[in-house]
């Protein structure tokens, strides 16, 4: 009979250890290294600001959403206490892992009842951020084991103040914001280095469910997280009661515009560039990226008023002959390092009608009259063969020329006048057509080309540039 138990005993023994062991390896078979975390890292979206720092646009990464990663020491205590408390109030002094959370979901799952993801440390939540993405949506045992294994392992491999910027720099705040710079940007308009008090309660109130805490969607809601936040940290020893209550009574001001775009063109003109380095390997596309530029902001809205005042004037009143000018650019340089101070490529570039996400500061279009004064400047030469002087006298009569082709061709000035002889001077200043045509076939096509491109003209390539050019210019 002894001998009989003993046999049932060891047979229940190794089923037992079988079971175990089974259930050990399809938890753990397959349970990726910590060596991965800087395999899967948020990619940093890149910002490109203008001189004085202030956001242009940001360029974010075809997966995922912005972020931008800093260091423990460039995020504020408030931030980071504000996280411990709503997170792992023992997160310096656990060993990576919430043991009563794994034997509450053990004993759950056990019952027959739904594995339950809360209690998570935040080196738990680091390990399923980075390391078990796949199975962030499983609420079970088996997840709930694996990330405590690497939480552990984490703790071993991660100072504690390593894991917690790996938290506040991965983690999700909704709006496609990843990392608490994005969400302080995102939300305040502002770098995370100079979120105060209450706004830090805030975000750090917004991981565990974003979307139903999302300040632009649910204020209310958003509020009454915070005050959870600020009530733990209360708790926590992290704030006084006072200091609470002066938090919970302070207004908030969030960003109008989270995702802003400012002086388009100049900004797509930096993406250009900056897709150029990166294919040419000079720079890495996993790096976060700053890009000051030499754009000032300020001006650029002051030009961009500008633009918009003087096209409204061109506006005809009733009766009047409307000049049909819609569009425009400007561009301001600084004449002594050649930096761009102002770029406005259109009046607007998001209006298609005046297809205003052109940049007509760069793009190539027919030069019309601005191209006059440098064949009269190739005219008045006195190096050139019968070069002209200022009173020299051109005949502004209707006068039909011949293209390369064969073809006549016949200027009108912009008057649709004649006015007989006319000075150098008299021409180029009222911008007449004929004068200038007469002037172009004295000079030389190949002269005035040379002379532009000894001004940094590069565009007029040969003759037939320069003629299709000069033909649009005139008949306007």
């Amino acid at each position: 009979m002894r001998t009989l138990l003993k046999s049932n005993l060891v047979r229940i023994l190794l089923l037992a250890a079988s079971v175990v062991l089974t259930f050990l390896v399809y938890t753990f078979y397959d349970l990726p290294s910590i060596r991965l975390i800087p395999e899967n890292l948020n990619q940093p979206s890149v910002r490109i600001t203008d001189r004085g720092g202030r956001l242009l646009y940001e360029i974010i990464p075809a997966t995922g959403g912005r972020n931008a990663v800093l260091s423990v020491a460039n995020i504020p205590q408030c931030m980071k206490d504000a996280t411990i408390a709503v997170e792992d109030g023992n997160f310096y002094n656990n060993p990576g892992v919430d043991v009563a959370g794994i034997i509450r979901a053990l004993w759950i799952n056990i019952q027959g009842g739904e594995t339950l993801a809360g209690g998570s440390t935040i080196t738990q939540q680091v390990a399923r951020t980075l390391l078990l993405s796949d199975e962030v949506t499983e609420r079970t045992l088996r997840r709930k084991l694996r990330e405590s294994v690497l939480a552990w392992q984490l703790t071993r491999a991660y100072s504690k103040d390593e894991i917690l910027a790996l938290y506040l720099n991965q983690i999700y705040y909704g709006g496609m914001a990843y990392g608490i710079e994005a969400a302080a940007q995102t939300y305040f308009g502002k770098s995370a280095s100079d979120l105060l008090l209450p706004e830090c309660a805030l975000l750090a109130g917004l991981p565990q469910t974003p979307g139903v805490y999302n300040p632009f969607t649910n204020p209310d809601l958003a509020l009454e997280r915070q005050k959870v936040v600020l009530g733990l940290m209360e708790k926590s020893g992290f704030l006084t009661t006072e200091q609470r209550v002066d938090a919970e009574n302070s207004p908030l001001s969030y960003n109008a515009e989270p995702y802003p775009i400012e002086a388009p063109h100049f900004v797509w003109m930096i993406k250009d560039q900056l897709d150029d380095l990166y294919m040419s390997g000079q720079l890495n596309a996993e790096q976060s990226l700053v890009i000051r530029t030499t754009l000032d902001l300020s001006m650029q809205n002051l030009a961009e008023e500008i633009v918009e005042r003087r096209i409204e004037l061109f506006k005809p009143l009733e009766g009047q002959i409307n000049p049909n000018v819609k569009n425009a650019a400007l561009v301001v340089l600084d004449p002594h390092t050649g930096e761009i101070l102002t770029l406005v490529g259109s009046a607007d570039y998001f209006d298609a009608s005046i297809d205003g996400a052109l940049n007509m500061a760069t793009a190539r279009r027919q030069s019309g009259s601005a191209f006059k004064p440098i064949i009269y400047a190739a005219a008045l030469d006195p190096m050139h063969v019968n070069a002209f002087t200022a009173a020299t006298s051109i005949l502004d009569v209707s006068t039909t020329f011949t293209t390369k082709d064969g073809q006549p061709y016949k200027p009108v000035n912009y008057d649709g006048k004649e006015h007989g002889f006319v000075s150098v001077r008299e021409s180029l200043a009222s911008s007449l057509n004929v004068p200038a045509v007469l002037t172009l076939e004295h000079v030389g096509i190949e002269n005035v080309v040379s002379l532009a491109n000894q001004l940094g003209i590069r565009s007029l390539e040969s003759r037939e540039i320069m003629i299709s050019h000069w033909h649009w210019a005139v008949e306007r």
